[in-house]
């Protein structure tokens, strides 16, 4: 890998290291020390089977919206090509994802331009679903209803918007009359067909079922960790604090969210009526069984099956595709 990319995860570790820290301190590192030797480790295999189910309905997404788009390299490769971009797990607004656009064009020569809108949809239908997960919560509990609410009416406007295709056509070929942008005109067409494919009802649908069952696994995997901690919340609140959690990292654009995330569900988990000490030791968990496993995950695809994809990962322009 580019020494520029060991370099930017090493930045995003030590920034994490960073949060860690400064949530260590804030729990009290003795207390901290206590709340982890009193977990029963017996239960980190099925919290990691509950993230690695969040992947698997994942990579179903994914692997439908290139099989709808016939953009499909084979089975195997698609989950190669899956899996190595989790080392981009850590870079702002996971933006770096749309380096399984760029080796899929190495593979079957798909043009970026018709392969990333299915990076966007991705992340939209994520939304959606964490959005929806959100909603189950708050009325439940009678939590964040308003905060809610505009999360749920902002991304349905945002997805009736880019499914109207008359007026997204419009606006690209207002933009081809533009000489700054005329050269990339014809590109947003191919990339707009590519996503109002997907944002039909039938694709849409099922691109939305598939992550609400991939995000709410990540929810039980959080309620198991609170549960053998034997703090209060609920699998339902639960669900809520995670979801909300994981949007505010996620609308912040840190790298991972680092420390939005982390300070949210401490936060959240403490309203719930989880003790200071608990609330860290379980946030510190759940980060490294799904943000850090995704890493380590796609570090170890990357340097196993490398050899797989017509291209190394050394030759890959990293910048150009966070730019």
């Amino acid at each position: 890998m580019k020494k520029n990319w060991r370099t930017k995860l090493l930045l995003s570790l030590a920034f994490g290291a960073l949060v860690f820290f400064a949530l260590t301190l804030y729990a009290d590192m003795d207390k901290l020390i206590a709340a982890f030797a009193g977990f029963n480790w017996a239960w980190a295999p099925v919290i990691l089977a509950c993230t690695l189910t969040n992947y698997f309905f994942r990579f179903w997404k994914w692997d439908y919206y290139t099989r709808a788009l016939d953009m499909h390299p084979g089975r195997g490769t698609n989950a190669i090509i899956f899996f190595t971009a989790f080392t981009m797990a850590v870079t702002p607004g996971k933006f770096g994802e749309v380096l399984k656009s760029y080796l899929l064009k190495r593979v079957n020569g798909t043009p970026i331009s018709k392969s990333a809108p299915i990076v966007i949809a991705e992340r939209l239908t994520d939304f959606i679903g964490l959005v929806l997960l959100l909603i189950l919560g708050a009325w439940m509990f009678g939590i964040a209803r308003g905060a809610v609410l505009a999360f749920a009416l902002f991304f349905s406007a945002v997805t009736v918007l880019l499914a109207w295709r008359r007026g997204a056509l419009a606006i690209i070929g207002w933009m081809a009359r533009l000489p700054l942008l005329r050269r990339y005109a014809s590109h947003g067409a191919d990339a707009y067909e590519s996503m109002h494919a997907m944002l039909r009802p039938g694709p849409l649908g099922i691109a939305v079922l598939l992550s609400v069952v991939a995000w709410f696994f990540e929810c039980l995997g959080y309620w198991i960790i609170l549960h053998v901690f034997d703090a209060p919340p609920t699998v339902l609140k639960a669900t809520f604090i995670y979801a909300f959690s994981t949007v505010v990292g996620a609308v912040s654009m840190l790298p991972g969210g680092l420390g939005t995330t982390e300070g949210s569900l401490t936060g959240l988990s403490q309203l719930a009526g989880v003790t200071r000490d608990v609330a860290v030791a379980s946030t510190f968990i759940i980060r490294v069984a799904t943000l850090w496993f995704a890493v380590l995950l796609g570090i170890l695809v990357t340097l196993v099956f490398q050899h797989r994809l017509p291209v190394s990962l050394d030759d890959v322009p990293l910048d150009e595709l966070q730019s």
